[in-house]
């Protein structure tokens, strides 16, 4: 491998043992006093797991399926980054602290890592998770696109660190494995990728009634139809084409790219595959949290 790739020093360090971006930690103080309130709604993945997808859903769902208001502003704005601050046109914290409530609130953190005074005011968490090797593809090619990513070197060598948890936000395994300990707490909704792949109809009911909320039959239609991959991938509220190229260059591929189940397949050879497998069976050993790799 060559010494350019995987070369994290310039622009990252370390909280908790885990690969964050330096630009995060140096505001981190600000992340770890943040005053939640008791009408919060957090949305938490881990990377590349379809955050802007149901980050999108919840917004229609708060906005009433108003199409057009939610169509003014990017989801980063509407649904504010908690930790994320790059100096430049994102403080995830500022934003927050200046919105009226009910607010939607993003992060990628590990319940551990979780500001305390979300779970202090009991605020209601949804977790969205996906399957490992899909969201290996899918975070390979966000290191692509994201400037301030090291080269992410081939793909089997990215699956590597991915493995070892040498990306930000650390291990697929541990993070998954933080917030399914959580699903007992009725405060808490866990739900999956590949269920809302399968059946959003069913999905979006779910949250709605989580919300306390009850959908008519045209609401829910309008959040399915408004939320389709391809709606999404067409919409600048969306897309992330609102962010500027020297952050995120999608010259090289959408941030937006397919949204698959089992896109792996097209990216890990047989021997990669089987090595994945035995290392994920490792770290899972124990684990009730089973996850679907195709449909």
């Amino acid at each position: 491998m060559e010494p350019s790739k995987f070369d994290y020093s310039e622009n990252f360090g370390r909280i908790n043992g885990i690969l964050m971006y330096k630009l995060f930690l140096k505001y981190w103080n600000n992340v770890e006093k943040f005053e939640a309130r008791p009408d919060d709604l957090v949305v938490v993945t881990y990377p590349k797991s379809g955050t802007t997808w149901v980050s999108e859903i919840l917004d229609l769902i708060y906005k009433e399926g108003d199409v057009e208001k939610c169509r003014k502003d990017a989801i980063f704005n509407r649904v504010p980054f908690l930790e994320c601050n790059n100096e430049i046109n994102m403080n995830g914290v500022k934003q927050l602290e200046d919105m009226n409530s009910p607010r939607i609130v993003k992060t990628h953190l590990p319940a551990d890592l979780l500001p305390a005074s979300f779970w202090d005011n009991n605020c209601k968490i949804i977790y969205l998770m996906r399957n490992a090797k899909d969201v290996a593809v899918s975070y390979y090619y966000f290191f692509k696109i994201v400037t301030i990513h090291p080269d992410p070197g081939s793909f089997p060598e990215f699956v590597e660190k991915f493995m070892e948890g040498e990306v930000p936000y650390g291990s697929w395994y541990n993070h998954t494995q933080t917030w399914w300990e959580k699903r007992k707490n009725p405060r808490v909704l866990i739900l999956f990728y590949e269920d809302l792949k399968m059946d959003i109809r069913k999905e979006v009911i779910k949250i709605a009634q989580f919300l306390g909320k009850k959908l008519s039959e045209d609401l829910l239609d309008t959040i399915i139809k408004h939320t389709s991959f391809q709606e999404m991938k067409n919409n600048p509220s969306t897309n992330y084409t609102l962010v500027p190229s020297e952050i995120m260059n999608q010259e090289i591929v959408p941030f937006l790219r397919k949204g698959d189940i089992g896109d792996w397949k097209n990216h890990f050879t047989v021997a990669l595959n089987e090595k994945f497998d035995v290392h994920y069976e490792q770290q899972m050993k124990g684990s009730t949290l089973k996850l679907r790799t195709e449909i």
